[in-house]
């Protein structure tokens, strides 16, 4: 595992993993920022996709290794999303404008880390058909007024965006939950340890590593500069779909409130990757 910080005392190392893990766990569950982006970051990302790729043949090399960062990545994931719920609940349309601002405030970053390996004419392609394939499907389920129930399915494919915001970078979960309305129900299951949504939200997420894992490791090996631009244009277009536009217009005062949320957002989103960046060079 690539540590920018060589340090001989092990506990120390021990906590700079869990203080990682629980950064990876944050940016996984809050909304646009893509929790494999930090594990690129803090040179985690190999290190876990090596072993989900082979994972008996690792076992022993790299287990050791990553349970402080899993440790860490739980007390981050589930430690936020009983707060989340809570503002989704009470606070809609603000807590989506601040979720907003959080992704606008990302797309930077983002947008470097796709440009990392260089740019063609391709990967700016990849990325406007992306953009143009999710918002063809996001609006036509508005038109279609497509109401989705929470059930057991639909939390399998909850835990399918979890394991995809990890294996693949640039991805958040809260990309595809929000639009079709899945993220508050999800979080707030997650936030009440409700087995209900946990288990099959789990088995869904364990199923995509052992079956997505290698090939997405190859994917982004070969043709990363047009996977990375393909998923920010994911981002962009998902991110279109919900802004609350009604909210905007409905009053002066909520006019207002919802852009100091995105400002806010954004402010929270670059100070967060300030800090990444430095931390990851010490």
């Amino acid at each position: 595992m690539n540590e920018q910080k060589k340090t001989k005392n092990p506990v120390i190392l021990f906590f700079i993993r869990i203080l990682q893990g629980a950064l990876i766990g944050l940016g996984a569950v809050l909304p646009g920022i893509s929790g494999g982006v930090l594990c690129v970051i803090f040179g985690i990302y190999k290190p876990i996709m090596e072993f989900l790729s082979s994972p008996f043949k690792r076992f022993r090399t790299h287990v050791p290794k990553l349970i402080p960062v899993i440790i860490g990545g739980a007390v981050g994931f589930l430690g936020i999303a009983k707060l989340l719920a809570f503002f989704l609940e009470k606070y809609p349309n603000p807590s989506v404008c601040l979720f907003i601002g959080l992704i606008v405030g990302m797309l930077p970053s983002l947008f470097s880390e796709a440009g990392e390996k260089g740019r063609t004419t391709g990967s700016f392609v990849s990325m406007i058909i992306a953009f143009v394939v999710i918002m063809a499907i996001l609006i036509s389920l508005n038109l279609m007024s497509v109401s989705i129930t929470p059930n057991i399915w639909w939390y399998l494919f909850c835990g399918f965006c979890v394991a995809m915001s990890v294996i693949a970078p640039g991805m958040s979960f809260s990309t595809l939950l929000m639009p079709l309305g899945l993220y508050t129900p999800f979080v707030d299951g997650l936030g009440n340890l409700n087995m209900k949504v946990i288990l099959p939200a789990a088995l869904g997420a364990i199923v995509t590593v052992i079956c997505l894992a290698k090939a997405i490791d190859k994917l982004f090996t070969k043709f990363y500069s047009y996977a990375f631009h393909a998923i920010i244009g994911i981002v962009i277009a998902a991110t279109i779909m919900i802004i609350p536009f009604k909210s905007f217009t409905a009053s002066a005062g909520s006019f207002f409130v919802n852009i100091l949320c995105i400002a806010v957002g954004i402010i929270a989103a670059l100070l967060l990757d300030k800090f990444n960046k430095r931390f990851s060079k010490e």
